[in-house]
C-alpha cells in the first residue's frame, strides 16, 4: 500500500470500533471527509457508501464506495477493506482501495490503516500527487487517527480537538510573526534583537510539543513493518457500485437502517 498509519488508542475494542465505522461519528474525526453516508444495501450484498469534501465553501468533490468488515476473527482481531472512486473531473484521486486493522493489547488497540489510489490528470496529476496531495493525505490521516484516538482516550470531542489545534497553530506562529514583525519596521527602529528572537521564535514553534489535548500527526507511526499484507478480505470487493445505487440521494433516508459490517 502506498500509505500506512499507525497508532495505539487505549480504549476498548467495542468503542474504537464504533467510532470508525459509524459514519455519523466517522465524519467528525476524519479530516479527509465533510459527510459520510450509507447506502441502501441488498441482502448478501457488501455495504456501499457516498462520501463527500468540501474543498471549497462552493466546491464539493464527492464519491461512492463499497466495504466490508471482519468482526469475529479467530485471533480476536477485526478488519475492514473497502473501494472508492470519484468521478467527479476536479478530483485528483481518480479510484482506490484501503483497509483498517484492530489489533487488540494489553493496553488498548493497535489501530492501522494502509491505503493507495490511483491520481487521475496524466504526468502533471502523477507529478502534483507525489510532490502535494499523497503528503498531505499521509499528514491529514495521522492527524485525524491521532484526534480519534484523544475522542476515545480522553473523551474530547472532536470539535473541541480542532479548537485546540487551530489555537495552538495560531499560538506558534505568532512566535515567528511578533518578533519578524519589527523587521519590517525602518532600519533606524529596527531592534537588534529582532533576528535572534525570530530565530528562536521559529525553532519554538517546530520543537514544542503539542498540548496532550492537541491532535498532532507526529504522534502516528508513518512507516510499516517489514511485514505488511492487504487482508484477503480486499479482493473480495469489486470497485465500482451496481446500477441500483448511483442515483441514491447522500442522505441515507431514515427508513433505511444503518448497518454494522459483518463478515458475509
Amino acid at each position: 500500500m502506498g500509505l500506512y498509519i499507525e497508532t495505539r488508542v487505549r480504549a476498548d475494542l467495542e468503542t474504537l470500533w464504533e467510532h470508525t465505522q459509524e459514519p455519523d461519528r466517522h465524519q467528525r474525526w476524519d479530516l479527509r471527509f465533510t459527510e459520510i453516508a450509507y447506502l441502501p444495501r441488498l441482502e448478501g450484498e457488501p455495504q456501499h457508501f457516498r462520501y463527500a469534501t468540501r474543498v471549497l465553501p462552493f466546491l464539493v468533490v464527492a464519491g461512492t464506495g463499497v466495504s466490508a468488515g471482519e468482526r469475529h476473527r479467530a485471533g480476536g482481531d477485526r478488519v475492514s477493506a473497502l473501494r472508492f472512486s470519484s468521478p467527479h473531473p476536479l478530483s485528483l484521486l481518480a479510484e482506490g482501495s484501503g483497509y483498517w486493522r484492530y489489533v487488540p493489547t494489553p493496553d488498548g488497540v493497535r489501530f492501522l490503516t494502509g491505503y493507495d489510489y490511483r491520481p487521475r490528470w496524466g504526468r502533471f496529476g502523477r507529478l502534483a500527487d507525489r510532490l502535494v496531495f499523497r503528503p498531505l493525505m499521509g499528514w491529514a490521516t495521522a492527524w485525524s487517527f491521532d484526534r480519534l484516538r484523544l475522542w476515545c482516550e480522553r473523551g474530547v470531542a472532536p470539535e473541541r480537538a480542532l479548537a485546540h489545534w487551530l489555537l495552538e497553530l495560531l499560538a506558534r506562529v505568532l512566535l515567528v510573526a511578533a518578533p519578524l514583525a519589527a523587521t519590517w519596521l525602518p532600519l533606524g527602529l529596527v531592534s537588534p534583537a529582532a533576528v535572534p528572537l525570530t530565530v528562536l521564535g521559529l525553532a519554538a514553534a517546530v520543537l514544542l510539543p503539542p498540548s496532550p489535548r492537541t491532535p498532532a500527526a507526529r504522534r502516528c507511526l508513518r512507516t510499516p513493518p517489514a511485514r505488511t499484507r492487504e487482508p484477503r478480505l480486499l479482493a473480495t470487493l469489486k470497485p465500482t457500485l451496481g446500477p441500483t445505487t448511483k442515483r441514491v440521494a447522500m442522505r441515507t433516508p431514515k427508513s433505511v437502517p444503518k448497518p454494522a459490517l459483518e463478515q458475509s
